[in-house]
């Protein structure tokens, strides 16, 4: 039997990042032009891989879907962020919660992953040269790209059900812009403990093994770099390696910071400040680290525009 004190619930108020009209106003223009910054960067990033001869290769492949994820993961957020910013009333519906939930937790294990697999990707090319055209053939590269998908959604699936199992007594004001589950478990009555360790645990789990093949991947990378006998062989590994540690310190520090604490007043409130970070920063840089310091992105986005000059 359910407590007679908890209440059904058909929507939440998003209490957002400041209650200042003043300063909804200038975060609405800051974030529309980081949203549409993300948008054209990842999406310009996908077309350029896509229509260029020498990003073919499987490095190129799961940037790409890089690039996708990040797409789905701040458009799950912003468009939201944006009206409410502009909204007197700033809800959300209880059913767009738990699917705001839904794509959020799927897309941040994707991310993850891919992001484990790209440095899978270039343990092999770096340490493995020889083996790697056939070791990292097409199939196996939709192999590993498909199963990041769908363990995400999978996980997301039973995360999601146990978010549902939250009980609510009278308090729908979620300290937060988007539906995350530290903030709904902090007003939540009811269903509490078992969410807060399955979240614990999972995003424990999950990070930590990504981690490891990324920490493991990278051990092996950096000893065979030190090995190479020619100085120009190491900064072109160290370059395209470079892009990927940034991504994955950036991705990994903000989100551990704010997953693996048990929800409190102030980690919820920090983890708000840390979310904007992820969220909506993230998907606009890591197109910018992937192209401003490779030479062969560099390269394939010249000859595209002299295309398209040529073309007009």
């Amino acid at each position: 039997m359910l407590d007679p004190n908890y209440t059904d619930v058909t929507e939440f108020i998003l209490m957002g990042l400041t209650s200042r009209q003043e300063l909804q106003i200038l975060f609405f223009v800051v974030f529309l032009i980081v949203y549409v910054i993300t948008l054209v960067g990842n999406l310009g990033m996908i077309m350029l891989i896509s229509v260029s001869p020498q990003l073919q290769s499987p490095m190129y492949f799961f940037l790409s879907h890089l690039s996708f994820v990040d797409v789905w993961f701040s458009s799950n957020v912003t468009p939201k962020l944006l009206e409410n910013l502009l909204s007197k009333t700033k809800t959300i519906s209880y059913i767009g919660c738990l699917i705001q939930c839904f794509f959020f937790i799927a897309l941040v294990h994707v991310e993850v992953y891919i992001l484990a697999v790209m440095a899978f990707d270039r343990f092999m090319a770096i340490c493995k040269p020889l083996l790697y055209g056939s070791k990292m053939s097409r199939t196996v590269c939709i192999w590993l790209i498909s199963v990041p998908y769908i363990y995400g959604f999978f996980i997301s699936l039973i995360s999601t059900l146990w978010t549902y199992g939250l009980y609510f007594c009278g308090n729908f004001e979620v300290n937060h812009f988007y539906c995350a589950d530290p903030p709904l478990i902090k007003i939540a009555c009811g269903g509490i403990h078992i969410k807060e360790y399955t979240m614990i645990v999972i995003a424990g789990i999950n990070f930590t093994y990504s981690l490891s093949v990324v920490l493991i991947s990278y051990t092996f990378i950096v000893i065979a770099i030190l090995r190479m006998r020619s100085a120009e062989g190491r900064k072109k590994a160290f370059s395209t390696c470079g892009s990927h540690l940034t991504a994955v310190t950036m991705f990994y520090g903000t989100l551990i910071f704010m997953y693996l604490r048990r929800p409190t007043e102030e980690s919820v409130e920090q983890g708000k400040m840390v979310a904007v970070f992820y969220t909506t920063i993230i998907p606009m840089l890591n197109p910018m680290i992937y192209s401003l310091r490779n030479k062969d992105v560099k390269e394939a986005t010249n000859k595209a525009i002299n295309r398209s000059c040529f073309v007009k």
